[in-house]
């Protein structure tokens, strides 16, 4: 088998069956040619005895003047017939370059254009292809192995000061691109919807009941400074006590459900949320405080320290299995959204049809540029070969046709001539 250059595995099997299906055509039209001429030879050996004969003769004469002209035109196509110089044969070699200039451009006009590409990619879903894809644990795996090969390189590249200084630019200006306040009442909203304010609440009260038992002395010894120097030592700590008591007591009280405190604190909390919506005031202080902590110095020192820690961790401890399991959950994750959003997978199928438009069909002329230089830099052989591996088969009908075809004509003829006669 002729060997072409760039020509795969699964070319080649196709090729062998090709080769296969153009032989036995042959082989049909050829013997079919054979038929005529036998035919021909006992019709004119027995037509005088029999004149009826002389029907099939005409038949089967016609038919081998028919298949012999087929014959010629469909060699005439690929080599001259019989190894003879014959003018107008061998056409494809002669006319090889033109052939793949006209080729290319058949190709990029009808095939590579705006109405075939959109109406083909209307059938593409490209999103569901995405989603399918990223469901495969293979693939989770094989993109664990691919980044984990990266992963060392990128990490160098990520520790170096330069870009660390770039990325925490980056995340304090996306952390000073938002309001501060509205941000903060809307947290607070969502907690106090959640009743956390009351968990709060109750946690102020124990810290406060926690300071007075563990600081009563300390009270106690401030007690006595502040206190008349003519008191006795031991009233000032009565009065002390009595105060720590009675607070104590009122702050244990303040626990219960449905203690007025309780209620007003988340009116209190209320009136913040508010506030922190829409008084511009309170915005502005926010704004500044923001500010002045993110110019902070040890904002930067702690973006250097998680920057730091988090290389530290990615080169101590993710391997491929660990990459894998959190691949593979994100891009679950990714492909139920997909699935689920109806809007997601229209935006993705619209993006990459415009996406294959707009790359292909302004090149269609070097696409069929592409074509032509492909088919012109074959040799006369490989083209040949491969064209009439391609279309060889089906020109073999012509030689039956021709044949069958021809010899019915003949036969008319013939009739037509002896009626006359």
């Amino acid at each position: 088998m002729t060997h072409f250059p760039g020509m795969d595995t699964a070319w080649r099997a196709g090729a062998i069956d090709r080769r296969a299906g153009l032989r036995r055509m042959r082989v049909l039209a050829t013997g079919l040619l054979l038929l005529m001429l036998v035919a021909f030879a006992a019709c004119w050996r027995f037509e005088a005895a029999y004149p009826w004969l002389a029907y099939p003769r005409a038949f089967a004469e016609a038919g081998m003047v028919g298949a012999c002209a087929d014959w010629f035109a469909v060699v005439a196509l690929f080599r001259h017939p019989l190894g003879l110089p014959i003018p107008h044969t061998a056409i494809l070699p002669r006319n090889k370059q033109r052939i793949a200039d006209t080729l290319g451009a058949f190709f990029a006009r009808n095939f590579v254009n705006s109405a075939e590409i959109e109406a083909r990619l209307d059938k593409v879903d490209v999103a569901g292809f995405v989603a399918v894809w990223l469901r495969n644990a293979e693939n989770a795996q094989l993109l664990a192995q691919w980044s984990r090969g990266l992963l060392p390189s990128a990490l160098d590249l990520v520790g170096s000061s330069r870009l660390r200084d770039v990325g925490g630019d980056l995340i304090k200006k996306g952390i000073d691109s938002i309001a501060a306040a509205p941000l903060a009442g809307r947290v607070l909203a969502v907690l106090v919807a959640h009743g956390q304010h009351d968990a709060a609440y109750d946690f102020g009260l124990e810290t406060a009941i926690d300071f007075l038992d563990g600081n009563r002395e300390t009270i106690r010894r401030k007690a006595a400074e502040k206190s008349a120097g003519w008191l006795p030592g031991w009233v000032d700590a009565r009065l002390a006590d009595a105060f720590v008591d009675g607070l104590r007591e009122t702050l244990v009280v303040a626990r219960a459900g449905d203690h007025p405190w309780r209620a007003e604190f988340r009116t209190f909390l209320d009136n913040w949320i508010g506030r922190l919506a829409g008084d511009p005031d309170l915005y502005e202080q926010c704004e500044r405080i923001k500010s002045e902590v993110l110019d902070a110095k040890m904002v930067d020192d702690y973006l250097a320290w998680l920057t730091a820690e988090t290389e530290a961790t990615l080169r101590s401890e993710f391997d491929d299995a660990v990459l894998a399991d959190a691949l593979q959950r994100i891009m679950g994750s990714i492909a139920d959204w997909l699935d689920s959003t109806d809007s997601a997978r229209d935006g993705i199928n619209r993006s990459a049809r415009k996406l294959v438009t707009n790359a292909v069909v302004p090149r269609r002329g070097d696409i069929g540029t592409y074509v032509s230089d492909v088919v012109g830099r074959w040799d006369s052989e490989t083209l040949v070969e491969r064209l009439e591996l391609q279309v060889g088969r089906d020109l073999q009908f012509i030689r039956i046709n021709g044949t069958l075809v021809g010899g019915a004509v003949g036969l008319i003829l013939f009739t037509i001539v002896r009626v006359i006669g």
